[in-house]
């Protein structure tokens, strides 16, 4: 039990400086600042019913939109690494009509990556990455979206937090896919096994990252 609450409070006294914000979007081989949605500040949002969960909190307009094809490799980088324990995933949502005048509202979205945790020992995918990329699903209809990603820290047991960022882009090619498809917040409830997980005492023997799962095309 010392050691379990040795590790507890350890990564409690490295909360305060192991913030971080996913700065730049990748888009094939093309890397922008200008088209995320930047975070004013490295502080993670801490509610999952919250609106900042789409985007985070009152991030600043971009003023890029850019165009990745489909089946092309797209992420984000971080200013940081994930010195957090804890899963992340990527997802796309499908704009009404241009990437930059959306809120993310509705029924719009779906998961195209997940990163998880592997066993003896237990670990997250994740961590010390300094950046995240996937593959557009290439049956991905073609039009404008937002990229969103986020990593969730799970250092403080019951109280997760998640480090997010939102991109514009623009698919071209792709295909006539329909992925099901969630809102953000209501994809995930609060009282998910996969945020209320203590990763310290007892040790997790199996894990599922909170969401839907990704779809493929």
């Amino acid at each position: 039990m010392k050691f379990f609450g040795l590790v507890a409070f350890a990564a409690l006294a490295q909360s305060a400086n192991a913030h971080y914000i996913w700065n730049t979007l990748i888009a094939g081989s093309t890397t922008s600042t200008a088209a995320v949605r930047q975070p004013v500040n490295n502080s993670p949002v801490t509610s999952v019913t919250s609106n900042d969960i789409r985007c985070n909190t009152n991030p600043g307009a971009a003023s890029a939109t850019v165009s990745v094809a489909s089946g092309s490799t797209v992420g984000f980088k971080l200013d940081n690494t994930l010195y957090h324990q804890g899963p992340a995933a990527i997802y796309l949502g499908k704009a009404p009509s241009t990437a930059a005048t959306w809120d993310g509202s509705g029924a719009n979205w779906f998961k195209i990556a997940e990163w998880g945790a592997t066993f003896n020992p237990f670990t997250f995918t994740a961590l010390n990455a300094n950046q995240l990329t996937t593959t557009i699903p290439a049956s991905t209809p073609a039009g404008e979206y937002l990229l969103r990603i986020e990593a969730i820290g799970l250092h403080v047991a019951g109280a997760p937090q998640w480090y997010i960022s939102c991109a514009q882009i623009k698919v071209t090619g792709g295909g006539s896919g329909n992925p099901a498809k969630v809102s953000i917040p209501g994809y995930v409830p609060a009282n998910d096994p996969g945020l209320t997980v203590n990763i310290y005492n007892p040790v997790p023997t199996s894990y599922t990252v909170p969401g839907p799962r990704p779809w493929k095309g």
